[in-house]
């Protein structure tokens, strides 16, 4: 059986994650300390016992649902089980992130800062108002592409992230967005409805976000990652410092490529994927992707101790 890790994005967030491996683990109350202290402030406080509202802010989140996932490493490395069981990591969005991190790519203290500053970076790339999302159901990732061709009509409008065969999300101009919905509805799709999100990520509106990147990215040390890393941008698998890097900035405007990255390890033998941290959203992906790959929630302390048991 060859496993792959893989870590959730952003929407997996919950007041209360990550409390009971803390309570349970040492070394998974240690990642939230070392996050506390990377971001000079109680991160760990919001998570336990804040409020949802600003837990949801893209600042907060994604260092949130990487200290999670993180933590859930730390419990099971305390299990005896490491990242050498893993024979791929992959992270969708800020999930890759979390990969990294968890392959000794980047170290959590750094990781956490990183992600501070991608959140603000685009929550602060677009007007609040200005951009949109939108998740289509029911059309697959070309039919989508050329939905948001027909809809941008001079604005951005882009086919962000590829979930899966029946959700493929789109983003840029709000305008744009809603021609999309109404085309996507034309064209057969089951549903296509706004996302509560609060910013277009994954497009090109992103640009001056993937500027802020690149230059915090290239202030930190990347290390050779224990195991290979299987990126959102090229959907394979990449273990070059400097190519992780430069996906890293990429990533920003470009699609996650969920869809492709799940086939991608499923054809290099990967048979059963253990989503690492928050919530089980990659789970469903995974099942609608390739029914073939088996998968399991690795976020509490019943779920490590699941794993030890087979």
């Amino acid at each position: 059986m060859s496993v792959a890790f893989v870590f959730p994005g952003q929407g997996a967030q919950t007041i209360g994650m990550g409390r009971d491996l803390a309570q349970a683990y040492p070394a998974a109350q240690a990642v939230f300390d070392e996050v506390d202290d990377a971001l000079g402030e109680s991160l760990s406080a919001l998570i336990w016992e804040g409020d949802a509202d600003t837990l949801t802010l893209t600042r907060n989140a994604q260092p949130a649902l990487m200290a999670t996932s993180m933590a859930a490493m730390r419990a099971l490395e305390a299990e005896g089980v490491g990242i050498e069981r893993a024979a791929f990591v992959a992270g969708h969005s800020l999930g890759e992130y979390s990969a990294l991190c968890a392959a000794g790519a980047l170290s959590i203290a750094d990781t956490a800062r990183l992600l501070r500053t991608r959140g603000r970076a685009m929550q602060e790339a677009v007007p609040v108002g200005v951009g949109a999302m939108a998740a289509l159901l029911g059309l697959d990732f070309d039919a989508v592409a050329q939905v948001a061709a027909e809809a941008a009509g001079g604005e951005v409008c882009q086919a962000a992230n590829d979930n899966d065969p029946g959700q493929v999300v789109v983003s840029g101009h709000k305008a744009a967005v809603e021609r999309a919905i109404e085309l996507a509805k034309a064209k057969g799709a089951k549903r296509a409805v706004l996302l509560p999100v609060s910013a277009p990520f994954h497009c090109a509106l992103m640009e001056p976000a993937a500027a802020v990147m690149a230059e915090a990215l290239s202030t930190v040390t990347f290390n050779a990652p224990a195991v290979p890393v299987v990126t959102n941008v090229q959907a394979e698998a990449v273990s070059d410092p400097d190519q992780l890097r430069e996906m890293l900035v990429r990533q920003v405007t470009g699609s996650v490529r969920w869809r492709e990255s799940v086939a991608w390890m499923g054809g290099q033998g990967v048979t059963e994927m253990w989503e690492i941290g928050a919530g089980k959203a990659l789970s469903g992906m995974i099942r609608r992707i390739d029914r073939s790959i088996a998968s399991r929630a690795v976020g509490t302390p019943d779920e490590v101790k699941a794993v030890l048991d087979g």
